[in-house]
């Protein structure tokens, strides 16, 4: 039985060392401090404005570890709870899931060429065309 559970810890370490931390990036001009309750309310659809009241416009991950982290280390919802979340706005006329594409290329290349856009990655996919504006 100690064998067993040496070898499920190990395990387990092991996973943990290759979960790299997920990054919200921006257009490297934006200025903008933003903390995590604003990530929550952009993503969210509460909030369509960047502090400074430039208009903001989130671009979400299809899947992916850097979405699964996302989801529940910022937003706080598992998968079915976010799609329940944009299924009822949608329906009453509310609300718009963000714009969502299949590659964290595609996150960085959008996000570098406005400054409207804000995204998430993981931490291993940042290059020198955005901005880091937070990791979790």
């Amino acid at each position: 039985m100690r064998y067993v559970n040496s070898i499920i810890l190990l395990a387990l370490s092991l996973i943990a060392l290759n979960v790299q931390a997920v990054t919200v990036i921006v257009h490297p001009s934006n200025a903008n401090a933003l903390d995590k309750k604003s990530f929550q309310k952009i993503f969210l659809g509460k909030s369509k404005k960047f502090p400074d009241g430039s208009q903001v416009v989130p671009i979400d991950l299809t899947g992916g570890d850097a979405r699964s982290k996302f989801l529940d280390s910022v937003i706080g919802k598992s998968e079915s709870q976010l799609k329940a979340y944009w299924s009822k706005l949608i329906f009453t006329g509310k609300g718009q899931a963000p714009r969502s594409v299949d590659t964290e290329a595609e996150v960085v290349k959008l996000v570098s060429q406005n400054p409207n856009l804000i995204g998430y990655i993981s931490d291993g996919a940042v290059d020198d065309t955005v901005k880091v504006a937070a990791k979790f």
